[in-house]
């Protein structure tokens, strides 16, 4: 697991890397502060935080043999997972009806990847916790088998980890001005 993690660091390090190398260089808007919700986006990443607390607690849960608030915890931390990815939902789709998609600029580009990337890798980390859910529904996940659940409580912190860099990077962390950026909306 901990090589997988630490491909997955590699993987990161380089889409964030790209996105600090191509924010405020477009030449066409629209642009970080034309489009960023910072509150709004800033109660999602809570969500998000606050899955991790579910998940210590779903961790301890199995190891103590309590099957029954193993289900709830890994069943809460998918809920919240699913909130901050519909969350995402709402700002790309927030953000396309502003004039930013994939297509328009490099920052467009380079925003959606790495945020969609972040995104498919929590969505996978709902699957995963889905199956332990059932898996503990039907009785195949027992206290000696809690290192499957240890497992995936790893990937899913390392999934939130990732969060908090990209969105210090992304919205917490203003982006540079470079000379000859266009930095409003070309007019009618």
């Amino acid at each position: 697991m901990w090589c997988f993690l630490g491909s997955e660091c590699l993987l990161f390090g380089a889409l964030i890397s790209t996105y600090i190398l191509y924010r405020g260089r477009s030449i066409t808007g629209p642009n970080p502060k034309q489009i960023y919700d910072i509150p709004y986006t800033s109660i999602s990443s809570f969500v998000l935080l606050m899955s991790s607390l579910t998940m210590v607690l779903a961790l301890a849960s199995i190891q103590r043999g309590d099957y029954r608030r193993l289900r709830i915890w890994l069943l809460a931390t998918a809920l919240l997972g699913s909130s901050f990815i519909a969350g995402q939902v709402y700002e790309f789709t927030s953000f396309i009806r502003k004039g930013l998609t994939i297509k328009t600029n490099l920052f467009g580009s380079s925003f959606f990847v790495l945020t969609g990337f972040h995104g498919v890798h929590v969505t996978l980390g709902i699957v995963m916790l889905l199956s332990l859910w059932n898996l503990s529904l039907r009785g195949r996940l027992t206290k000696e088998r809690s290192e499957v659940v240890e497992i995936a409580g790893l990937y899913w912190h390392f999934v939130d980890l990732v969060w908090i860099v990209i969105f210090t990077v992304i919205y917490l962390i203003p982006s540079p001005t470079h000379p000859g950026v266009l930095h409003t909306l070309p007019g009618p």
